[in-house]
């Protein structure tokens, strides 16, 4: 018997605005990705990709169809509802990055778990182990503003990684990052896939899109295709 998926998405549409102006920025997409798998979505820019990983993680909502993690669909939550999975299942690494000044990159990494509920101990004990898992155990008392630009998207990473999350989505996770650095970043979420969670990893890069079990390709708001990848 087949599992049931991590991520389920079903007719799901977005539009934005309406009548002769209206966008479709997703137009009846379907996706399921399973423990243990990372699908790459590619796409020229403004296909779609963007917006169809916000709709996966419950950051904004389908105009119609239904999205589904872990079995709860998001349509019937609350906001509250919907923040709590999202700090206890989902992962997300922004392009924006989203850290915050004020806090460390350990105090940042370690944020959801305590948002949680999870111990300010533990919690900081797996801030640790996850910033080590992308190469910047060193720099867990050192606060944004003093590291470099690929520096903090390794601590965007490792705050997406932290904890049991069990769905990884991931916003063009290498854009600011050497190739040696990416590389490195890519072996450790797809180690987490191969661990048990589900991932989704939006890309231009093909280089990247090799490390997926799958390439789903969007245009124009809809999958137009779909091809298994090799892993790198």
């Amino acid at each position: 018997m087949t599992p049931d998926p991590i991520l389920s998405m079903r007719q799901v549409t977005r539009t934005h605005g309406s009548g002769e102006t209206a966008v479709h920025a997703l137009a009846g997409v379907d996706l399921d990705v399973s423990a243990g798998e990372l699908v790459a979505v590619m796409g020229p820019s403004g296909s779609g990709k963007s917006t169809l990983l916000h709709l996966a993680g419950g950051l904004d909502t389908p105009t119609s169809g239904e999205v589904m993690i872990e079995g709860r669909q998001l349509g019937g939550m609350n906001q509250r509802a919907l923040a709590a999975l999202r700090r206890g299942s989902v992962g997300y690494v922004f392009q924006e990055l989203n850290l915050i000044p004020t806090l460390t990159a350990a105090e940042n990494v370690s944020l959801p778990l305590e948002l949680a509920g999870t111990g300010q101990t533990e919690s900081r004990e797996a801030a640790l182990v996850a910033l080590a898992g992308v190469g910047l155990e060193a720099a867990a008392g050192r606060f944004p503003d003093s590291l470099s630009g690929g520096q903090r998207q390794r601590i965007a990473i490792a705050r997406a990684l932290v904890g049991p999350r069990r769905l990884l989505l991931a916003d063009e996770p290498t854009g600011a990052l050497d190739s040696r650095t990416g590389e490195g970043v890519l072996r450790v979420l797809r180690e987490r896939i191969d661990a048990g969670a589900a991932g989704v990893l939006v890309t231009h890069d093909s280089r990247h899109a090799a490390w997926a079990d799958r390439i789903v390709f969007v245009r124009d708001g809809r999958v137009v295709d779909s091809a298994g990848a090799v892993t790198a």
